[in-house]
């Protein structure tokens, strides 16, 4: 078994349950809990009104659901965690799949597209990441996603071919062999897979986690929906919700973490102001910070190459 892995980096400092969790539950589909977390509209729905007066510019709940995804992920690290082959990583990046359809038919074209971020991006920024990636990917002359493109090669195979190749694929995944090309692709290679069901005006489901690959949460946003609610006094209200399914791998944190995380999910979900600012970069000390110098002399001296091979090319 190779020791590291292009996506993520073997954690040791484990509390003996957080060790022994993964051995009890080896695989993910074992290991899921789900709930429902009913999301108020009021305050997106102001906060949208109110940017597209301002700036002009629409942000949609799957953009603020994205965002705050995001931000949970950073501040809550642990929750950015997945098990492969019974070890807990923690992953390099924080990235987000999901799935476009190119018309709303039944026979309409599904991409998987997959985002990366720093977890430290303003929604604005964000925003932007989302819309580029798919406006690249739904252009006429876009090139195939790298996703659809390896998925697409495997397809081209005879059945007992792709069963060989999935099963090749599997155990080098497991084992940490699979390239950084191929984990990259993957959108099953994640921190968390999100679904907007109410394009096709469906309340939350609970997905399920996939076995292959490393994803870790599953979000489905549900339709909105219009909701009766009682306070202390006993007065009704009828309030405009939104219905999120959860479905959590439980190996990765214990239910304290998790209902934390959950709570600052749904603080950045209903106050998306909170999230326009950019996060300060993190003050590196130790070993942080002689990997990052070490990286900036050397992008420096890629970026001194260029340089001069333009110069050159100039002369």
């Amino acid at each position: 078994m190779c020791k590291k892995r292009s996506d993520g980096t073997k954690v040791k400092d484990l509390q003996i349950i957080e060790k022994a969790m993964p051995y009890f539950m080896p695989e993910r589909i074992d290991a899921v809990n789900m709930f429902t977390q009913p999301i108020k509209c009021e305050a997106i729905d102001k906060f949208i009104i109110e940017q597209k007066e301002k700036t002009g510019i629409h942000y949609s709940y799957t953009e603020i659901l994205i965002a705050a995804c995001v931000r949970m992920l950073y501040e809550r690290p642990k929750t950015n965690r997945f098990i492969n082959n019974c070890v807990v990583y923690q992953r390099n990046t924080i990235s987000i799949s999901m799935n476009v359809k190119k018309a709303l038919v039944d026979n309409g074209e599904e991409l998987t597209l997959k985002f990366y971020f720093t977890g430290r991006e303003s929604l604005p920024e964000i925003k932007k990441i989302i819309e580029d990636e798919i406006a690249k990917n739904l252009a006429k002359n876009a090139d195939v996603h790298e996703t659809t493109k390896s998925a697409g090669m495997l397809c081209k195979l005879p059945n007992w071919l792709f069963k060989f190749a999935m099963s090749c694929i599997r155990f080098m995944d497991k084992h940490n062999f699979l390239p950084k090309k191929l984990i990259h692709a993957s959108p099953f290679h994640t921190s968390i897979y999100v679904t907007d069901l109410r394009s096709i005006k469906l309340d939350k489901i609970y997905h399920h986690l996939y076995n292959f690959g490393t994803t870790t949460i599953f979000a489905a946003l549900g339709k909105v929906q219009y909701v009766p609610v009682g306070d202390r006094s006993g007065e009704i209200e009828v309030q405009k919700q939104m219905r999120l399914g959860l479905t959590l791998d439980e190996r990765v944190c214990d239910g304290l973490y998790y209902g934390t995380s959950v709570r600052l999910l749904m603080k950045y979900m209903e106050n998306p102001n909170l999230m326009m600012e950019k996060l300060p970069e993190p003050e590196l000390t130790g070993k942080a910070l002689k990997k990052k110098l070490k990286a900036d002399k050397k992008l420096a001296k890629k970026q001194e190459r260029e340089t001069k091979k333009t110069k050159n090319k100039a002369k």
